[in-house]
């Protein structure tokens, strides 16, 4: 199944993580964003660890590769792994860091560059792909999700664009 979301700005950005952050399956789920380097990933994952009640700063996993955050989802604790696989080169490195363990964990994972590891990593619950629309706007992004699991459907039926304000 898969829908595709028109963020027009930013607001729409975080309002479209408001609305994923209150979605009970995300407590254990795996979510991919792909997009060329300046597509918004990283903007939607901050937007979304806002939502889920992360405080300070939260910056890109680009050279650490994983960022580990503590979140909270219905009152609930909720274990958060930011993961940037962008500068992953070398495969041993993913034993090594103990990244199996880290899928395998109870949490959120989120995962930007997953083409990287794909061949790695568990199957994510839901993909998304964002693209810049530079011809409309600066701010504007259309995003198309991909559930891959019943636990992605979920969430992409729960900021499906009749719930989310957005187009398809």
């Amino acid at each position: 199944m898969s829908y595709q979301v028109t963020w027009p700005n930013e607001a729409a950005t975080a309002q479209f993580a408001q609305t994923l952050a209150g979605h009970a399956a995300l407590a254990n789920a795996t979510i991919t964003l792909e997009g060329d380097l300046g597509a918004g990933k990283t903007t939607f994952v901050r937007h979304l660890l806002g939502a889920l009640g992360v405080v300070g700063r939260i910056k890109s996993p680009t050279y650490a590769i994983v960022e580990p955050h503590d979140g909270e989802l219905g009152g609930q604790a909720l274990a958060i792994a930011h993961f940037d696989f962008y500068r992953f080169e070398d495969e041993r490195e993913w034993e090594d860091a103990g990244f199996r363990e880290q899928f395998a964990a109870p949490g959120l994972k989120l995962v930007e560059w997953p083409t990287r590891v794909a061949h790695l990593m568990p199957m994510a619950d839901l993909h998304m792909h964002i693209t810049w629309q530079a011809e409309h706007s600066d701010d504007q992004r259309v995003v198309t999700l991909r559930a891959l699991t019943p636990a992605g459907q979920a969430l992409a039926q729960a900021v499906a664009p009749s719930k989310a304000g957005s187009t398809l």
